[in-house]
């Protein structure tokens, strides 16, 4: 088994065997999936598994693009473009979007121990501003202490995609802080890694170049570049994915491509919508109904399953198939009725709903299940 990944359990929820395979330890790191849309222009999920946060005076878009580095295998990119410039960064502002990883996929770190292995961190990336970037590794709190790792890197060539490889070493500018106890990684479905890209960074999120340092949002070196000083600036990244052990560009082992369909089922532990992909509510509205069966008060609740589990019993939002809107589902008499859930966990859940308001009527919709790090 190749040193990036994690055993794929060889069992689907609903019981049907799967490839013995190994399973990248990056979640979508060819940008390939994103369920909620392929453009975003607020904080939050973007592409799955990636946020984006920005706070500064200008503003982005952030969306899923075809550009990608020729002849290597890649269909999709996560694109960044800046929409507003902001040429003066203030101290306490920044841009950045990041992955989150689960901790109890991370154990093979070795965190909180003598044994506590290097990682290396590839990816692919392009930008029409050069200069010096930054990346920042959070080993996350846990049940110890929060522990950040800013890393340059240089965009040498505008507009030209260029590949990355980022050594990271656990005893970065110091020999005790990962190593020791409360180095370990939290052994739980909670976030335990952090993986950072840096677009703007203001004073209060500077430090030291490749030294772990004890705190929170240590973003970048006084070195970055500040992207959104005009709106010319464009970003592009794919190829995600963090190896066990210490490569250079020679050594590193070749991304661990998946199939869409084994991408987009890791994904939804995270996000799973009732709905065609790529389609909220306009589709595969019938996934879901809710009947009376007498007069017209006592309706028939349905469990509905996920696709797998979830990473913890999930935030419900149910569409209605009509027009989209939230908390209500559209009857068979054209009548709008409230809907919810119940019982809800990490396997599913069931419907609730008001009085449809007659003998044999339906209600049918769409839902979002999300459980996010």
């Amino acid at each position: 088994m190749a040193l990036n990944t994690i055993p794929n359990p060889g069992l689907t929820k609903r019981g049907f065997p799967t490839a013995r395979v190994a399973n990248p330890l990056v979640i979508n790191g060819d940008m390939a999936v994103s369920q909620r849309g392929a453009s975003f222009t607020s904080n939050g999920y973007s592409l799955d598994r990636y946020t984006i946060d920005e706070s500064t005076d200008g503003a982005i878009t952030v969306t899923q693009d075809t550009d990608v580095p020729s002849g290597y295998g890649f269909g999709k990119s996560l694109k960044v473009d800046c929409t507003t410039a902001d040429a003066s960064i203030g101290a306490a502002q920044y841009c950045i979007f990041t992955s989150k990883l689960e901790g109890q996929n991370l154990q093979l770190l070795k965190y909180g121990t003598s044994s506590a292995e290097n990682v290396t961190l590839s990816f692919w990336v392009k930008s029409v501003k050069t200069g010096t970037y930054c990346m920042s590794f959070v080993k996350e709190a846990g049940s110890g202490t929060r522990y950040e790792c800013p890393i340059e890197y240089t965009i040498s060539s505008a507009s030209t995609w260029e590949k990355k490889v980022i050594n990271l070493s656990p005893t970065a500018g110091s020999t005790s802080l990962i190593t020791a106890a409360n180095g370990a990684i939290v052994n739980s479905n909670a976030s335990g890694f952090r993986i950072i890209w840096t677009l703007v960074s203001g004073s209060n999120f500077h430090a030291t170049n490749n030294t772990w340092v004890a705190g929170s949002d240590k973003l970048a070196t006084s070195n970055q570049v500040n992207f959104l000083d005009s709106t010319s600036n464009n970003f592009w990244i794919t190829g995600v994915q963090l190896n066990v052990g210490e490569f250079n560009s020679t050594t590193l082992p070749a991304f661990a491509f998946e199939s869409f369909g084994d991408n987009l089922f890791r994904c939804q532990r995270y996000l799973e919508f009732s709905s065609d992909y790529g389609a909220t509510y306009t589709s595969g509205v019938n996934s879901c109904v809710i009947m009376d069966m007498t007069s017209g008060s006592h309706p028939l609740y349905f469990p509905i399953s996920y696709n797998t589990y979830k990473r913890a019993a999930p935030t419900m939002t149910f569409y209605n198939g009509n027009d989209g809107a939230t908390g209500t589902w559209r009857t068979n008499a054209s009548t709008d009725v409230s809907i919810s859930g119940t019982s809800i966990s990490s396997q599913g859940f069931t419907t609730n709903s008001s009085d449809l308001g007659g003998d044999g009527r339906s209600s049918n919709g769409t839902w979002k299940a999300e459980s996010e790090l």
